[in-house]
């Protein structure tokens, strides 16, 4: 079943400039997918349309059975409860704990504090760092606050986790360990949508791609059909 579903999507910003051509994409419940190309190539924008960052300038967008591109911004949220998102610079928040900065993103829901206490000692656990619930930001590692970042976004239990170069200011080892931590949360069924630079960790991955230049997806990689080329 297709938990997101593209139809000639296009988008033109204000200055003229096309960033996504008449786009097709139909991406099943419990997928992992990788998004690749050059800078300037689309990929960031064709995130940022799923979970509305973005509208689309034509076309039509259903994520997990939202219509998206017709979302009233009063109704945003609604779709932003259906997912997580994961960023390249963590976006902690640098006066709370590990377990505070988690929780958060339940506190916002008015959910029990009971509820919330065991939610995110189970997410902590899974992404390593329940030994660390009351560090601060700060104390941890770069590899370690991206984990907290990844709790934060699947603590609530999305269907669908998006992530904008997650791996970007990490080490190639430290990258490798984020990768895993994500692939045990597409295994308990999540959904992944992830941009990368890093073709040598989508190689490794045996993963869906999607290659994107100029706007216009030109290649489809069926999982573990991608061959990194180059250095």
């Amino acid at each position: 079943m297709n938990l997101i579903r593209m139809k000639d999507v296009k988008k033109v910003y204000k200055n003229g400039v096309t960033a996504i051509y008449d786009l097709d994409l139909k991406i099943e419940k419990g997928e992992f997918v990788f998004v690749i190309g050059s800078t300037g190539c689309g990929k960031s924008t064709l995130i940022k349309m799923l979970y509305r960052e973005e509208k689309p300038t034509s076309g039509k967008i259903i994520v997990g059975g939202i219509d998206v591109a017709r979302l009233r911004n009063s109704k945003v949220y609604k779709l932003r409860r259906k997912l997580g998102v994961v960023f390249q610079d963590f976006k902690l928040l640098a006066k709370s704990t590990v377990y505070e900065n988690v929780a958060f993103a339940l506190e916002v829901l008015g959910l029990p504090k009971d509820e919330i206490h065991s939610k995110v000692l189970k997410v902590l656990d899974l992404v390593g760092l329940k030994n660390k619930a009351k560090h601060y930001p700060n104390q941890l590692s770069g590899g370690e606050q991206q984990r907290v970042a990844i709790a934060r976004a699947i603590v609530n239990g999305p269907k669908l986790l998006i992530c904008d170069e997650p791996t970007g200011n990490l080490d190639e080892i430290t990258s490798m360990e984020i990768m895993n931590v994500l692939d045990e949360i597409n295994k308990l069924g999540t959904t992944i949508i992830m941009v990368t630079h890093d073709t040598k960790i989508v190689e490794k991955m045996k993963k869906r791609v999607i290659l994107l230049d100029a706007g216009r997806l030109v290649k489809d990689y069926a999982k573990g059909t991608y061959k990194h080329e180059g250095n």
